[in-house]
């Protein structure tokens, strides 16, 4: 199959958040054609390329675009971590799935997600069909984030193809990337030992080194009830949130050189029981999309002292990443994207859920087109990816070699 084909397959299967096992299966089979035994969890796959040697100095891959080729020496993932499965993992020495063998080089993450968001009104055509118009093709999912997925498992298929590397790609596509559910964050550590990763989101190619953070407030003003005739005997637990609300509007925050500035945004209030009661309570919830240089839980300390009203976290688990650019991962991106970036990313994704392993997020597509209708995904886009996809991975490994003994030590031992 051909990038192209393996994206309109994937598009072709609806795959809202939490419901993938129908896309998971079919990668499954479509890696079982190949030799590859992934690993599943739910609906979480996995599965491991190993190169035998060094990597090939200054190499670079481009003729394989616009075709996805066999594989005659991929390794399956970590249910049978050292067999060939060139001939269909029939060579599994029975390993435990946990024992990760860490003497053959660096291990790099390639992570993308699998499932979509619903779809949205103003589609023109069937968003679960997939449908080319000249070089575009239009379904959901084709931009984010399965251009990405496909063009991980056709680098996948060349990678073996690429001559010999020193180090062990391991492939992840996960669910409920969308809503924060069941997915990376519930198979990282089956994954092993990680030195460093790559998020595929569409970001033109760009090479995405910090990524904002979500941490959402939930906010309690607190007053005395009365009726209106009597205000002087109340306390207007609205005019206080409404004070607080101004006060949050005019807060600034240092910024970050990917990222700029964070902004509070209060996005809900309710308050009141009866137009003629004075309210005794109001709450208001708060969303500030973070950047690396603001700890959340300082964050919401200074703002409780600036506050009358109470303040509550109602999430801060998308913390703000950034990855310094002496990192080989961010190294690696720049040379296979023709050093287009770092640049900062405003959405959040599972990057944030992958502690402290240096990360890259990167893809084909425009996240300007996700989660809108109409959404697609160019031919040439999808091609690129796979290339520099491919050409990351090698590129990362020859950087990695160059790094400290040192660094991929402390890598490895988290």
């Amino acid at each position: 199959m051909t990038p192209a084909e393996v994206l309109e397959t994937l598009v072709s299967i609806p795959s809202p958040s939490a419901q993938e096992a129908a896309i998971a299966d079919w990668i499954t089979a479509f890696l079982q054609d190949h030799g590859v035994a992934a690993r599943r969890s739910g609906n979480n796959l996995w599965f491991e390329v190993r190169g035998g040697g060094r990597a090939l100095p200054g190499h670079r891959v481009g003729e394989h675009e616009g075709r996805a080729p066999t594989s005659a020496s991929l390794r399956a993932g970590s249910c049978a971590s050292s067999c060939s499965v060139g001939r269909r993992g029939s060579e599994a020495t029975g390993r435990s799935p946990l024992v990760h063998d860490r003497s053959g080089g660096p291990r790099l993450l390639l992570n993308s997600h699998l499932d979509t968001v619903p779809p949205c009104k103003g589609w023109e055509s069937d968003p679960f069909q997939p449908q080319w118009r000249a070089e575009r093709l239009y379904g959901l999912g084709s931009n984010d984030a399965k251009g990405c997925v496909a063009a991980m498992l056709c680098a996948a298929m060349a990678l073996a193809e690429a001559g010999p590397f020193s180090g062990t790609a391991v492939f992840a596509f996960t669910a409920e990337e969308e809503t924060g559910g069941q997915g990376i964050s519930t198979i990282l550590e089956l994954l092993g030992p990680l030195d460093a990763a790559l998020v595929g989101e569409p970001t033109n190619l760009q090479a995405c080194g910090a990524q904002r953070g979500m941490l959402v407030l939930k906010c309690v003003a607190h007053g005395r009830s009365a009726h209106v005739a009597h205000a002087n005997l109340a306390d207007n637990a609205i005019h206080k949130a409404a004070r607080d609300i101004s006060k949050l509007a005019a807060m600034s925050f240092p910024g970050h050189p990917l990222l700029g500035a964070t902004r509070a945004q209060v996005t809900q209030a309710s308050g009141g029981l009866a137009r003629n009661q004075v309210p005794d309570a109001c709450e208001f919830f708060v969303d500030l999309r973070t950047t690396p240089n603001l700890d959340h839980q300082a964050l919401v300390k200074e703002l409780a002292s600036h506050l009358e009203s109470e303040v509550l976290i109602h999430s801060a688990r998308y913390l703000p990443k950034a990855t310094a650019v002496d990192q080989p991962i961010l190294k690696a991106a720049l040379k296979a994207n023709g050093n287009k970036g770092p640049v900062g990313s405003h959405t959040t994704s599972d990057w944030a859920f992958l502690g402290d392993i240096p990360t890259v997020k990167i893809g084909p597509g425009d996240t300007h087109r996700s989660h809108q209708p109409n959404e697609y995904l160019t031919r040439s886009e999808l091609d690129a990816g796979m290339s520099c996809y491919l050409n990351l991975i090698l590129a990362y490994f020859e950087e990695a070699a160059k790094a400290p003994q040192d660094s991929a030590e402390a890598c490895h031992a988290r």
